[in-house]
């Protein structure tokens, strides 16, 4: 075992899109409609929410691409925060995307999983079956490039196959719901509303992981260029792929039956395809589940390693295997996705998830403005489009769900502000522990 000094970049921009269609895809896309419901009841808001979520998420993109051009290093916001801000800022958004930000998903896919995979076979237990497929993937990508790659490109394919048939599939559906998805004289209200705000943290959610590349960017061919490619295109064909499966679920089956339930694929694969639809549909969604697990397990390692290469007393996380991978991060990391499994439920584990997401995201898009003012003449091989107006949207529509989140689920928010307070106290108290020695 010995530290990592290879900087060998491995990942085109086919991989590295597939990483963020599979980390944008996956849970939350098939549980949020049904939470949504419960406070929303016509199509066009419904609609509208994915919409916001997209554009919101592409002006992320837009901005973490210039980021990253100027910091082409893996880490994510770890690397981007402490270059632009102070190591400490970067030691929270570090410690959030490493426990928080990749685990809590990737459990979250799993759990999902083990839901869809018992409704085919009842006799196995999802708790085990979740447990088994965040192991297989960890020890895959922990210990070989090749097939992680190999794994991650095909799931991939195979996620963007099964929905396409489901959205075609549902235009065809034999009895179609008398819906209107026109906007309703009571719309603009409840557009306007806390109810609408919350569920873009939902939404939010379900659009996780359209800043996937950045994470790996040390890994990545021809940062430059590569890495906006990968952001701009792979949002983009997500946000359209969203709005026509969100399309298909109310055109298919009647709001009552999906209202607060989270299996709503299932739910509406039994409407397409009939009574043994549910089935075919359940097992879709579980392999499409696997590329979303494989994509954030094969991240979050790379975000401990930096900061082990970075902090000496976190430096085992840096510590890699002949292949050049951070074994230590998938340790560290495989503990944490299985204490989340045993011991939090899905609910839980999400809006805690979809708050720090959004602070985390807002800080660092903040950063593209601080970098501008404070230093016009850094070299930029990509400048993000619409500046600052993008950056200037995105954060005050974070804002906007953050404040009617805080004021509506108070527990949870307290919840995910004590994790970057925690995170803080970490870095200085480490600090301290180093200069002492």
């Amino acid at each position: 075992m010995s530290l990592n000094k290879n900087n060998s970049r491995h990942i085109g921009v086919w991989t590295a899109s597939s990483f963020v269609v599979s980390s944008m895809v996956g849970t939350g896309i098939f549980t949020s409609l049904g939470y949504q419901l419960i406070d929303i009841n016509t199509a066009f808001p419904i609609l509208l929410l994915w919409l916001i979520g997209g554009i919101i998420s592409l002006f992320g993109a837009f901005s973490y691409s210039e980021l990253a051009s100027v910091f082409p290093r893996s880490g994510g916001e770890y690397n981007i925060l402490s270059k632009v801000f102070h190591p400490a800022i970067g030691f929270i958004g570090g410690f959030v995307s490493s426990t928080i930000g990749f685990s809590a998903p990737a459990v979250l896919a799993a759990i999902a999983l083990g839901k869809y995979v018992t409704a085919i076979s009842p006799q196995l237990n999802s708790t085990l079956v979740a447990s088994i497929v965040i192991i297989f993937f960890n020890l895959i990508h922990s210990q070989t490039l090749k097939y992680g790659r190999l794994i991650q490109g095909w799931t991939t394919l195979g996620k963007i196959i099964l929905i396409l048939f489901f959205i075609i599939s549902g235009f065809f559906i034999q009895s179609p719901q008398n819906i209107s998805f026109l906007p309703m004289p009571n719309d603009t209200s409840l557009i306007f509303s806390s109810s609408f705000a919350v569920s873009l943290v939902w939404v939010s959610y379900a659009y996780t992981g359209w800043n996937s590349t950045v994470y790996i960017a040390g890994e990545i061919k021809n940062p430059q260029t590569n890495i906006h490619y990968s952001l701009l295109i792979s949002t983009a064909f997500v946000t359209i792929l969203y709005i026509l499966l969100n399309f298909i679920f109310l055109f298919s089956t009647p709001m009552s039956e999906m209202r607060g339930m989270i299996e709503v694929g299932y739910i509406s694969g039994v409407k397409i395809f009939g009574d043994q639809g549910g089935k075919i549909v359940s097992g879709g969604i579980a392999l499409l589940l696997l590329s979303t697990i494989s994509s954030y397990v094969f991240i979050g390692p790379r975000i401990t390693q930096v900061i082990g290469e970075d902090l000496a007393y976190l430096r085992f996380f840096s510590i890699t295997n002949k292949s050049g991978i951070p074994i230590n991060g998938f340790i560290f990391q495989l503990c944490i996705s299985l204490f989340f499994i045993f011991t939090s439920t899905f609910e839980q584990v999400l809006l805690y998830a979809g708050i720090t997401f959004i602070i985390i995201n807002t800080i660092t898009i903040f950063g593209v403005i601080v970098l501008r003012f404070y230093h016009p003449d850094l070299e930029r091989p990509y400048r993000s489009w619409g500046y600052p107006w993008t950056q200037i949207i995105f954060i005050i529509s974070n804002l906007w769900i953050l404040y009617f989140t805080f004021k509506n689920q108070v527990f949870e928010s307290l919840i995910g502000i004590g994790i970057i307070f925690f995170s803080l106290i970490m870095y200085f108290s480490g600090q301290k522990f180093s200069n002492k020695g």
